[in-house]
C-alpha cells in the first residue's frame, strides 16, 4: 500500500507545481496555430474554389486555360521575372558587400543603416514613384552654370528599367537587408577575414570564397522576399508604364473575374514552390528572415 500511496502523492505535488501552467502552454500554441492556418488557408480555398467555376454548374481548369492562353500573361510574367532577377543580383552585389564592411570596420555605423532600410515602411511607393518621375523626367541644370542636361530616362525603355529596378530595390531593401544581416551574424566574419588574409587572399576573394558561401541561406531568403515584391508590386509599375505582372493583373481584375483569381492562385503556389526549392538547397535550415 505505501507505493501506491506515494505515487499518488507525488502527483498530486507535481499537479500543485508551478510549473503546471507551463505544461498547457503547448496547448494554446496549438489553438493559435491552428486559427493563424485557417485564417491564411480559407481564403486560399476560397479563390481555388472560385477559379474552377468559371463553368456553369462544373468545376474545371478552364480559366486557367483562358488565363495562361492570353500572350499578355506570358510577356508581363517573363517581363516580371526579369526585373525580379536584376532587382536580386544588384541587391546582393550593393547590400552584402555595405553589411560586411559594417561589421567588420564600422560597427557604430549600424543603427544608421538600419534605420535607413526601414524608410520604406514609412515612405509609401506612390510617393516614391512620383518623386522618381518629378526628378528624372525633367531637364537637369547643374547648379550656378547655365548648363541643361538633357534627361531621358523616363523616355528610354533602358532608362525606365533602371528607375523600376531602383524603386524594385528600395521596396525590398528591409527584407534583403535584414535577412543578410541575420546570416552576417551567424558567421564569424573577422575570424573568417583573418584567416582567408593570413592564407594570401585578397578582397575579391575573401567575399566570393568565404563570406557568400555561408550567406546561402540569407541570401535565398532575401531573393524569395524580393521576387515577391517585385511580382506583386503595381503602383511603380503602372505611373512607369512598365507592363509588369502586378499592373496586368490588376487591369485583367476589371474585366474579368475567374481568371484573376487563377492567377493569383497559380503565384502563390509558385512562391512555395520557390520556399520548397530553398528548403531542399539550404537541407530543411533556410529560414525566411525578415518577413511581416
Amino acid at each position: 500500500m505505501n507505493l501506491p500511496f506515494g505515487w499518488l502523492s507525488f502527483l498530486r505535488r507535481r499537479a500543485a507545481a508551478p510549473g503546471r501552467s507551463r505544461r498547457e502552454t503547448p496547448f494554446w500554441s496549438w489553438v493559435w496555430f491552428i486559427l493563424g492556418g485557417l485564417y491564411f488557408i480559407l481564403p486560399l480555398y476560397a479563390t481555388l474554389d472560385f477559379s474552377l467555376r468559371m463553368e456553369r454548374d462544373k468545376i474545371g481548369i478552364k480559366a486557367y486555360e483562358s488565363a495562361f492562353a492570353d500572350p499578355g500573361f506570358l510577356h508581363s510574367f517573363g517581363y516580371s521575372i526579369g526585373l525580379a532577377s536584376i532587382t536580386i543580383i544588384v541587391s546582393i552585389l550593393l547590400i552584402v558587400p555595405t553589411v560586411y564592411w559594417i561589421r567588420l570596420r564600422l560597427p557604430e555605423a549600424r543603427r544608421t543603416t538600419e534605420f535607413i532600410t526601414l524608410l520604406p515602411f514609412v515612405v509609401p511607393a506612390i510617393i516614391l514613384v512620383f518623386g522618381l518621375i518629378r526628378i528624372y523626367s525633367a531637364p537637369l541644370k547643374i547648379p550656378f552654370t547655365s548648363i541643361v542636361l538633357m534627361n531621358s530616362l523616363t523616355t528610354s525603355p533602358y532608362g525606365t528599367v533602371i528607375l523600376i529596378v531602383a524603386g524594385y530595390m528600395v521596396l525590398g531593401l528591409p527584407y534583403m537587408y535584414r535577412s543578410i544581416d541575420t546570416g552576417m551574424r551567424t558567421v564569424d566574419v573577422r575570424t573568417l577575414t583573418e584567416a582567408a588574409q593570413s592564407l594570401g587572399a585578397n578582397g575579391f576573394t575573401i567575399m566570393m570564397r568565404v563570406i557568400l558561401p555561408n550567406l546561402r541561406t540569407a541570401l535565398l531568403s532575401g531573393a524569395l522576399l524580393t521576387f515577391a515584391i517585385v511580382l506583386g508590386e503595381v503602383v511603380l509599375a503602372s505611373y512607369l508604364g512598365v507592363a509588369a505582372f502586378g499592373p496586368y493583373l490588376f487591369l485583367l481584375g476589371q474585366h474579368r473575374a475567374f481568371e484573376p483569381a487563377a492567377l493569383t492562385f497559380t503565384t502563390f503556389l509558385l512562391t512555395w514552390a520557390a520556399m520548397g526549392i530553398i528548403q531542399l538547397l539550404t537541407g530543411g535550415q533556410g529560414q525566411v528572415t525578415g518577413a511581416h
